[in-house]
């Protein structure tokens, strides 16, 4: 399939407008914090901080701008705390040689173990591995094993002397504390229901999109899925449910990742050896 992909002189009008509404509300939300109840604010903005990981997703990917720089700097404000931009588009980036997907030390976002890493892990190693398999595990302890595999692997540059994974910590951490100061004076949200309540849960729902959009299969066009999701759905992770199309074009925008299923629905999903599913209700559903 030909595909015309955004002339470099193109306005990306839907991801910036994106971009301003979630930081319109994330200002509003946590300004009016108080005023607010919180059942309305705290679900809202966990949402909007899953939303944000969706964007930052856009901008490893060259888009709205093709400034790299200014990319960056969009995607660097740690609104969801825990994950370094850089880090994280470092890795992504690494994950998208199609070939590798899923395979355990090769693909940098592999969700799979060898059974020799199930066969040396001890007991309780295993249980969380397979509890963050489900939908409940995803929202609970998922965040907590990212968390603890990014600061084992700053200790490990510490120990080591990994100049750029450190350096990549050395933006991020005051980002963090800066954002956190800015909570702490301008804001009645208490920081510790931000962190734990509001953007350890929005993580759990970003993380719910990627777990199973990939599986194992002899033929790589195999392993990625196609998910016909909902509107809601679809906005919140940026269409990045058609995951197969986004494999295959990455450097598409978001909003014109429908057009191309819609016009070869066929087509992907005999392409993608019928991996399809109907919905994220589904997976709620079947994986909780």
């Amino acid at each position: 399939m030909h595909v015309d992909t955004a002339a470099p002189t193109e306005i990306e009008w839907p991801t910036w407008l994106v971009w301003m509404v979630i930081g319109g509300a994330w200002l509003l939300l946590v300004g009016s914090y108080g005023s607010v109840p919180t059942w309305v604010s705290t679900p809202l903005l966990v949402v909007l901080l899953a939303w944000y990981m969706s964007f930052q997703h856009e901008l490893t990917h060259g888009h709205p701008t093709r400034n790299a720089t200014l990319n960056r700097l969009l995607g660097l404000p740690p609104l969801a705390i825990w994950y370094p931009f850089d880090t994280y588009k470092l890795d992504h980036l690494k994950h998208h040689d199609d070939a590798h997907l899923t395979e355990p030390g090769v693909d940098t976002e592999s969700n799979y173990i060898t059974p020799q890493q199930a066969a040396a892990m001890g007991a309780l190693a295993l249980w969380l591995y397979k509890s963050q398999r489900t939908v409940l595990g995803r929202f609970l302890i998922g965040p907590a094993i990212v968390n603890v595999s990014l600061w084992t692997r700053l200790l490990r540059a510490l120990r080591q002397g990994h100049a750029d994974e450190l350096k990549v910590w050395a933006v991020h951490l005051p980002l963090v504390a800066l954002l956190l100061w800015a909570l702490d004076r301008y804001s009645a949200l208490p920081l510790w229901h931000y962190c734990l309540g509001i953007a350890y849960p929005a993580l759990g729902l970003a993380m719910l999109r990627s777990l199973y959009e990939h599986r194992p299969g002899t033929l790589p066009a195999h392993r990625t899925v196609i998910n016909e999701a909902a509107a809601p759905w679809r906005l919140l992770y940026l269409n990045n449910n058609y995951h197969v199309v986004h494999h295959a074009y990455p450097e598409v925008p978001w909003y014109r990742i429908p057009a191309l299923y819609a016009a070869e629905r066929a087509a992907w999903q005999a392409g993608n050896g019928g991996f399809v599913l109907p919905g994220y209700w589904h997976l709620i559903r079947n994986f909780a």
